[in-house]
């Protein structure tokens, strides 16, 4: 049975906007010539590739459902009351192969020492075996690290395998697209003469199939982060904040651009005391400290649930209330900024001679706003959009860290963090829940940043040649 949470119905609404203004896009020259030059960059399709990966993770997490429990003798099917996703099913191995507690990432013994009942009814304190990780091997102090390179080597030779199948599906079908040779199509991706810089894609693609597939090979064997407190693959949780810090990131700008877009506009065109208005508006939430005001409102959400229990069908259900909530606040807070460099590109295009004579011919406010004005400020909107979505994934993390961020029971690589503040402390310390955290995050926001760079040189007509 499908459970569309409101931050899914969002998510694909968003994935619906941005499919309508890609087509839109291509419609237009204006608008279409600008991506051409991102489509030329090397580092700006490199940074797409792996964006699209997580965006990939990111949908499946989102399709959520009750799955189905097996019938026994005695019952029948039932749906559980567990809330699982697409990603879940796809990561099934990783979720239920759980150990006790913590262990070391490519470990085969426990990280903490218990006591230990021997055959022969005595006890001895010593590193237990784990469950799961290296449990194959006969004797893991000799054959874990040549167990570890064999696998790393297999994984290895099959993303080989599936990046040149890839590669060689992609080159025949541009290929055929260009009505050129297969040898043709392959010599024009090395000298890059096609529009998109193919040759950058297909190495960063390739790069990914074959990190991906000696981690799934690693993964059948070991945790490959090691595993938490309660015994969860870290990796596990890495893979499972992807969604959140995507819906951070993507929701939030699709609840700042309304306030943005609109009160920028009419800020800069009627000015008055429209613009004084505004301004008085957007100084004063400046004014607010914007941690203090999240803080209030997350807690404001918390009494409100707490007092409401029974509204909720699930755990799942609540955290993502929290969630979609921490969203319109971010959103609410930081409209500012991007409204301002509206109000002023917009003051002196409302200067400009077609803008003057649209109001000698008499066409409405609102008409010159839309066709004349918005067209021209888009560039500034793409640009701020690319470059707060890496901004706003790292306000989650440290949102989690202080404790006013997501639900702690939702995956997210602030509450990673938060929970690494007390493991760092121990000694040994454990290490490998910030180091996954932090990994996946650093690619994520660098991906986004190189992206962000491109658009934005390709978007200022000032830079653009």
């Amino acid at each position: 049975m499908p459970v569309i949470f409101i931050t899914d119905a969002f998510i694909f609404l968003l994935v619906f906007m941005v499919s309508a203004y890609v087509l839109y896009a291509r419609q237009h020259e204006h608008l279409r010539a600008p991506w051409h030059d991102v489509a030329r960059r090397p580092l700006a399709m490199s940074a797409a590739i792996i964006l699209v990966v997580y965006v990939a993770v990111g949908l499946l997490d989102s399709v959520h459902f009750h799955p189905e429990l097996e019938a026994t003798e005695t019952t029948q099917a039932v749906q559980s009351t567990e809330v699982s996703s697409l990603l879940d099913l796809v990561l099934d191995d990783l979720r239920k192969n759980t150990e006790r507690t913590y262990s070391a990432p490519l470990a085969s013994y426990a990280f903490s020492k218990e006591m230990i009942d021997l055959p022969n009814g005595k006890q001895i304190r010593d590193y237990p075996r784990l469950k799961f990780g290296g449990v194959h091997l006969n004797n893991p102090e000799t054959e874990r690290l040549a167990d570890i390179s064999k696998h790393i080597v297999i994984g290895l030779l099959f993303g080989l395998i599936i990046s040149l199948l890839v590669s060689t599906v992609i080159v025949f079908i541009l290929g055929k697209s260009h009505k050129i040779s297969f040898k043709q199509a392959i010599n024009k991706i090395c000298h890059n003469d096609f529009l998109v810089s193919w040759t950058a894609m297909l190495i960063t693609m390739s790069l990914i199939i074959m990190a991906a597939c000696i981690i799934f090979n690693l993964s059948q064997y070991y945790h490959v982060f090691g595993t938490d407190k309660v015994g969860q693959d870290v990796l596990y949780q890495a893979i499972k904040s992807v969604r959140t810090g995507l819906v951070i990131g993507t929701l939030t700008t699709l609840v700042m651009l309304p306030f943005a877009i609109m009160m920028g506009l009419m800020a800069g065109y009627f000015r008055g005391w429209i613009d004084d208005v505004i301004q008085y508006l957007y100084t004063t939430l400046n004014s607010i400290p914007g941690v203090l005001l999240i803080a209030a409102s997350i807690l404001l959400l918390q009494v409100y649930i707490g007092n409401h229990a029974d509204d909720f069908n699930s755990i799942e259900e609540r955290a993502d209330l929290r969630l979609l909530f921490l969203c319109i606040i971010l959103g609410i807070t930081s409209w500012t900024g991007l409204c301002r460099l509206l109000r002023a590109e917009t003051l002196k295009l409302r200067e400009i001679d077609y803008v003057q004579a649209a109001q000698a011919f008499g066409v409405s406010n609102m008409s010159i706003m839309l066709r004349h004005l918005l067209p021209n400020v888009m560039h500034i909107v793409m640009i701020t959009i690319v470059i707060d979505f890496s901004g706003l994934v790292l306000a989650e993390a440290v949102l989690s860290y202080i404790n006013i961020g997501v639900d702690p029971s939702m995956n997210s690589w602030g509450n990673m963090i938060n929970g690494a503040r007390l493991e760092m402390a121990r000694e040994p310390i454990v290490w490998w829940s910030l180091a996954a955290a932090f990994v996946f995050m650093f690619i994520l926001v660098l991906a986004a940043n190189l992206f962000s760079d491109a658009v934005r040189d390709s978007f200022d007509p000032r830079l653009r040649h």
